[in-house]
C-alpha cells in the first residue's frame, strides 16, 4: 500500500530525513515514533506531496509519488497536530464541506457524510457554528473529519492529538479504531510511546532523521523481554546519541 524508498530532504545544509525506508501494508496503522525534530513531520510532508524530496521516492497504492502527485492527493487524508487551517469566518459544516466539492464530490454525498461524522465525533452541537468560535479540540476534529471527508484509502496523521484534553484525545483514538477496522491504510506520527502502543500494528523509531528501528510491536516486546516499550524507545534513540 505504502512502500518508501531511500526517502530523504535536505533544507540547506540540514538534512532533516536520511534516506529512510519502510513499507505499510493496506489495513494497517504504522507509527512513526520520534522525538521533536527527528523528521517525522517532513518525511509526511513529503508522502503527502506538500514537499519534493531531495533524493529517494515512495509508492502510494504502486503509484510513484515523484510522477503523480494529483493522483495521491485524491487518494489520501491529511492531518498535522496544531495546523488546523479552517477559515474562521466558515462554520464547521462549510469548512468540510468546502473540501468534500475539492475533492469531487456531489452536495448530497457531502451532506450524508457530514451527518455521520458529526455523530461519530460527537460535533453536533457546533456542528454550524463559526470556526473562529471553537476551542481547539473542537477545531481538531473538525479538521479530522475534513481530511477524510472523501472516504480515502490513505491518511497520514501528524501528532493528530497535540493540545487536546483527555476526552478529545479519546475520541480521535476511537476513530482511528474505527478507520482500522473499515481497513484504512493509516501512518501516525507521535512522540508518545504509549500513544503508538495503543493504535499501532508496526513501529518505526525515527531519530535525527535516520530510521532506527521498524518492527512489528509485538516483535519488539519480545526482543526486549520485560523492558517496558517507554524504555525500549530511550534505549533506541540513546544508542543513536552515544
Amino acid at each position: 500500500m505504502i512502500e518508501v524508498k531511500e526517502l530523504s530532504k535536505k533544507f540547506k545544509e540540514v538534512e532533516a530525513v536520511k534516506g529512510i525506508s519502510f513499507e505499510v501494508k493496506k489495513g494497517e496503522v504504522f507509527g512513526l515514533l520520534g522525538e521533536n525534530g527527528a523528521g517525522k513531520t517532513t518525511t509526511l510532508r513529503m508522502l503527502a506531496t506538500m514537499l519534493k524530496p531531495t533524493r529517494g521516492t515512495a509508492l502510494i497504492n504502486g503509484v510513484d509519488l515523484l510522477q503523480a502527485q494529483k493522483e495521491i492527493r485524491r487518494r489520501i487524508g491529511i492531518l498535522f497536530g496544531g495546523e488546523t487551517g479552517l477559515y474562521d469566518r466558515l462554520t464547521a459544516r462549510e469548512n468540510i464541506e468546502y473540501f468534500g466539492l475539492l475533492n469531487g464530490m456531489t452536495k448530497e454525498q457531502i451532506s450524508n457524510r457530514i451527518q455521520e461524522l458529526s455523530e461519530i465525533l460527537n460535533m453536533q452541537e457546533y456542528i454550524d457554528r463559526r470556526a473562529g468560535k471553537l476551542s481547539k479540540g473542537m477545531k481538531q476534529k473538525v479538521a479530522l473529519a475534513r481530511s477524510i471527508v472523501h472516504d480515502p484509502e490513505i491518511m497520514l496523521f501528524d501528532e493528530p492529538t497535540s493540545g487536546l484534553d483527555v476526552t478529545a484525545i479519546r475520541i480521535v483514538h476511537k476513530f482511528i479504531k474505527r478507520l482500522k477496522n473499515q481497513g484504512k491504510t493509516i501512518v501516525f506520527s507521535s512522540h508518545s510511546m504509549a500513544e503508538v502502543e495503543k493504535l499501532c500494528d508496526t513501529v518505526g523509531v525515527i531519530h535525527k532523521g535516520e530510521m532506527v528501528e521498524v518492527t512489528n510491536l509485538e516483535e519488539l516486546k519480545r526482543k526486549y523481554a520485560g523492558v517496558e516499550l517507554e524504555e525500549i524507545f530511550v534505549k533506541l534513540v540513546g544508542d543513536k546519541n552515544e
